[in-house]
């Protein structure tokens, strides 16, 4: 039995297979590894500790199967992501939301990061919403990660 890691995102996120079978997903953060399953959410600083708990090594593949556009290029807003150029960023203290706007001239605020936000049909997920849907709707976030995120949406939704 050997554990694979393929990537999907290079140096940031993989699909953790065992014989070819999927048996959860691994990111890395900017400061440790993050393997969540259906069962199970692990956090390791480092390669040794994730041999130590999955008692085997992880072979670790090269070649990016990108479903992501290569050129796609991500910026940062108060430590969150967005996929556009941010003008007027700003940091909202009293609620915690990384603001930016998409245009010099613009009004219209968004907020960096992935939430999860909570409409008449239930949790979404949600990417760099704007501000005023944070505010008109029940929201978790923001998060660093889609990881993080998703495991917000699993949890929200049980």
């Amino acid at each position: 039995m050997i554990l694979k890691a393929k990537p999907v995102l290079k140096d940031k996120f993989w699909i953790i297979e065992n014989d070819e079978q999927r048996i959860g997903t691994m990111s890395w953060n900017d400061d440790r590894y993050m393997f969540s399953s259906n069962r199970e959410t692990c956090f390791f600083d480092n390669k040794r500790q994730m041999k130590k708990r999955f008692g085997k090594d992880i072979i670790w593949s090269d070649s990016v199967e990108d479903k992501v556009s290569p050129n796609k290029e991500t910026f940062i807003v108060h430590g969150y992501p967005t996929s556009v150029s941010p003008y007027n960023t700003m940091y909202d203290i009293k609620r915690k939301l990384p603001l930016f706007t998409k245009s010099n001239k613009s009004k219209s605020a968004y907020c960096a990061g992935y939430y999860i936000i909570r409409f008449d049909k239930g949790w979404v997920k949600s990417f760099c919403p704007k501000l005023i849907t944070i505010e008109r709707y029940e929201s978790k976030g923001p998060f660093k990660s889609e990881l993080e995120m998703r495991q917000e949406l699993r949890y929200a939704k049980s």
